[in-house]
């Protein structure tokens, strides 16, 4: 029988499998739920699904580097509490994961769990994801992966917080040392810290840049109802501008600027200059653990109510 993207979805929430591995278990089994559940838990899948619908927000970035410096990955691997997220067995797989997602041909997180998994083909990644939930005793996920490639450069990595944000720099550059690597660094450290939302400002969605106009200009105008429009456009400018070097990362105040005023790009020309090299920061991926996730609302004194009137019933 034909297996609809429906059930492969329902077996998928029931399971905390991969589609490629429900979409198999489905096919294997003529559509009967039951029979594919069995199917992946003797796959390995045996406590997926009693985990599943559990949230997992807590967990840890990770960054992976070529030895040439030209490709790297960044990485976010969930887990339900911090706890584990700081675990070493978590963390060793966690680096697995990372080191598998640095050399994939694949782009989304499907097609990355169908995969082979490397330290043992006769599993694919998610089936060795599910392993690690019933070794570790919480429901993981492999959230999402970005890949950033430079063949004029270097890709330069940075982990804030032991794993709590991961970022990649995708530097152009002509040379290749030390100091620049530390420049590389420096601006990895800004973005972890100060989340720009965009490298330059030619990557500014001009949507965006239209509706925030209108909205600072009708701003400026009920500010000052009699002024004339030359000052209001300057007022708009002025304050246009100002978001502008707050969201656009070469913009910014760079952190460590000695007079406090020197934006990140003033701090790369400088860096260029004393090593005789042509710099451009091409662009960053900052991940952030758990962002956009909802996080369990940890109520222990309604759990032990709850449990006391189970028991009693």
């Amino acid at each position: 029988m034909a297996i609809t993207a429906k059930q492969v979805k329902e077996l998928r929430e029931m399971t905390g499998a991969g589609m490629m591995d429900c979409k198999k278990a489905l096919t294997a089994t003529d559509g009967d739920f039951d029979k594919a559940i069995e199917f992946l838990r003797e796959k390995g899948l045996a406590g997926a699904e009693k985990k599943a619908g559990r949230i997992a927000a807590e967990g840890v970035c990770e960054v992976k580097v070529s030895a040439d410096e030209k490709q790297a990955v960044v990485v976010e691997v969930n887990a339900e509490t911090d706890f584990v997220a700081k675990n070493e067995k978590f963390r060793t797989y966690v680096g697995q994961v990372a080191d598998q997602a640095l050399t994939t041909s694949v782009a989304d997180i499907d097609a990355f769990l169908a995969e082979k998994w490397a330290l043992d083909e006769s599993k694919t990644v998610a089936e060795e994801l599910s392993s690690q939930i019933a070794i570790i005793g919480e429901n993981m996920h492999i959230r999402r992966f970005v890949q950033v490639k430079e063949d004029n450069g270097m890709v330069v990595s940075y982990i804030h917080a032991g794993g709590k944000i991961g970022v990649l720099v995708d530097l152009e550059t002509t040379v290749v040392n030390d100091e620049i690597r530390e420049m590389g660094r420096n601006i990895a450290m800004q973005v972890a810290a100060l989340n720009p939302k965009f490298t330059n400002r030619t990557e500014v969605d001009q949507e965006y840049l239209a509706h925030e106009t209108e909205i600072i200009t009708a701003a400026a105008k009920n500010e000052k109802p009699d002024a004339n429009e030359k000052i209001i456009a300057g007022m708009v400018q002025g304050r246009i501008n100002k978001e502008l070097k707050e969201i656009c990362l070469v913009d910014q105040t760079y952190v460590k600027a000695a007079d406090g005023k020197q934006s990140v790009q003033k701090y790369v020309e400088e860096v260029a200059k004393a090593n005789g090299a042509q710099i451009t920061v091409k662009g960053f991926v900052r991940f952030e653990t758990g962002e956009g996730l909802e996080k369990k609302n940890e109520d222990f004194a309604a759990e032990v109510a709850a449990q006391r009137e189970a028991a009693n019933k």
